[in-house]
């Protein structure tokens, strides 16, 4: 039975993910503010955004894994103080290189995610297990809609540097709270930390990643995004033999090939590639002035309620899932979000005339990114052993970025690829970007029907003594 109480636990993991997600989006829309105030270029000013993707990339596989060797409340405890001495260094940020800094110790909160998954394993009786996900997948997911409306409205009546400071304020609250009620996880798994294979998949993913994100300021062509690109299919080939090779892998891949594993993780990598365009393309459509032939030159505030129904959405749909689940089944949830993801992109492409059809819009992919979220972390959580929990959820995640990455960087190119001779995108720029990404959750879709029916680890864990049935692998449909 739970130790202490689950709810106070739920509360302090959703604080904390919910922060990291937010994080993520608040300082998109204020960037030209960041640009201005710190007098630095548009090129540099982006990788204020770069350098938390990248670092959030290395960390959450890491730690992740590293929280089920060592414990994963101690391991929480350590990442939320990182993120509130990062979101503090980014308050008092004097120059854009700190506050870039500032960002990369802050993406280290990407870790919080495959934590907070492996204590509600560990630590939820299993009836609680699967709705518990589903609600901190929707206070994930919702995080990040809360960044893009609330950043606005925090930048106009205060300064950027709110932007950090709320996050200190209950990062630090939350880090004391885990640190008095969070139980320590029984659950542990046998070994050390793979520091080679750690090298390797910190080097692999920079290489493939760095480009994606900068490709539009260096160009596709240039020497310096095909030598990344080379490096990245060398170095990842190069892991895999380590982490093939290794007695203490830090990514079991015998629990990626798992046939519920990888099918959710390509179908994390197809929705990702879809939902975080949306999130990055969405608002600058609507903030683009009248006079190009499209847009609605909405102000930052303006764009922010635009997005609030995607907000709404993820939440609700997030919630229900937890409910739904049980009687549906998590696989019949993550395809109809990504049907829901494809629906939206494929209205967007059509009809995009008037603000409410951008706000139907939103509110339909929050449907399927709040289906979406949850159902894809009930079915790793569901089909991996209790100690791989971290490592597996965290490459998840990872996956789900990298998808990102990639459908953003695409995305860009079929927007900015032809300019008017104003500078802004042609109409049908974006909506050769919307069809795209319409395909690639329909893509994501597809890939969800492979999800076998049922839960089978395929692997055996260590054996548990009974008191600890609650950390048992739960039933995922």
């Amino acid at each position: 039975m739970p130790r202490k109480s689950t709810r106070l636990t739920f509360a302090v993991l959703a604080s904390g993910a919910g922060v990291f997600a937010m994080l993520q989006s608040l300082i998109a829309p204020a960037l030209p503010t960041v640009q201005h105030a710190l007098n630095t270029s548009q090129a540099t000013a982006t990788w204020v955004m770069t350098a938390y993707l990248l670092s959030a990339s290395i960390f959450t596989p890491i730690l992740g894994r590293v929280g089920d060797l060592i414990g994963k409340k101690r391991t929480l405890v350590a990442v939320l103080s990182v993120v509130a001495l990062g979101c503090l260094l980014a308050a008092l940020a004097p120059t854009i290189g700190v506050l870039i800094v500032a960002r990369v110790v802050q993406g280290v909160g990407g870790a919080l995610v495959p934590l907070s998954f492996g204590i509600i394993r560990d630590e939820f009786a299993p009836s609680q297990v699967s709705g518990s996900i589903s609600n901190l997948s929707a206070v994930i997911a919702a995080g990040g809609g809360v960044g893009m409306v609330a950043a606005g409205p925090i930048v106009s009546a205060l300064d950027y540097r709110w932007l950090f400071w709320i996050p200190v304020a209950i990062v630090a609250a939350t880090t004391l709270i885990a640190l008095r009620y969070v139980p320590e996880s029984r659950n542990r798994a046998a070994g050390n930390v793979n520091w080679l294979g750690a090298g390797l998949l910190s080097a692999w993913l920079v290489a493939l990643l760095l480009p994606l994100s900068q490709a539009s300021v260096w160009g596709w062509g240039s020497a310096r995004v095909i030598g990344l690109f080379v490096a990245a299919v060398v170095l990842f080939a190069l892991w895999l033999l380590a982490e093939a090779r290794s007695r203490t892998p830090l990514i079991d891949l015998r629990v990626m090939r798992l046939p519920a594993v990888w099918t959710t993780n390509t179908a994390a990598l197809l929705f990702g590639a879809g939902m975080y365009a949306i999130w990055s393309f969405l608002p600058g459509f609507v903030q683009t002035p009248g006079s190009a032939g499209y847009g609605f030159g909405s102000s930052v505030t303006a764009t922010g309620l635009l997005m609030l129904p995607m907000l709404v959405a993820m939440f609700f749909s997030g919630v229900l899932s937890g409910r739904l689940e049980p009687v549906l089944g998590a696989k019949t949830l993550l395809t109809a979000g990504a049907a829901l993801g494809a629906l939206a992109c494929g209205f967007l492409a059509l009809w995009h005339d008037e603000q409410w059809q951008v706000a139907l819009v939103a509110g339909v992919f929050g449907l399927g990114i709040g289906l979406a979220f949850a159902s894809m972390a009930n079915l790793i959580v569901g089909s991996v052993p209790a100690d791989q929990t971290g490592a597996a959820t965290g490459m998840n995640a990872n996956i789900r970025t990298i998808g990102g990455s990639i459908g953003a960087a695409v995305t860009s190119v079929l927007v900015t690829g032809h300019l008017q001779p104003s500078g802004l995108p042609y109409e049908s720029g974006y909506t050769h970007g919307f069809t795209l990404l319409a395909l690639l959750c329909l893509a994501a879709a597809l890939a969800a029907l492979l999800v076998p029916v049922g839960r089978s680890s395929g692997l055996t864990a260590p054996a548990r003594p009974a008191e600890d049935a609650a950390s048992a692998p739960v039933r995922v449909r």
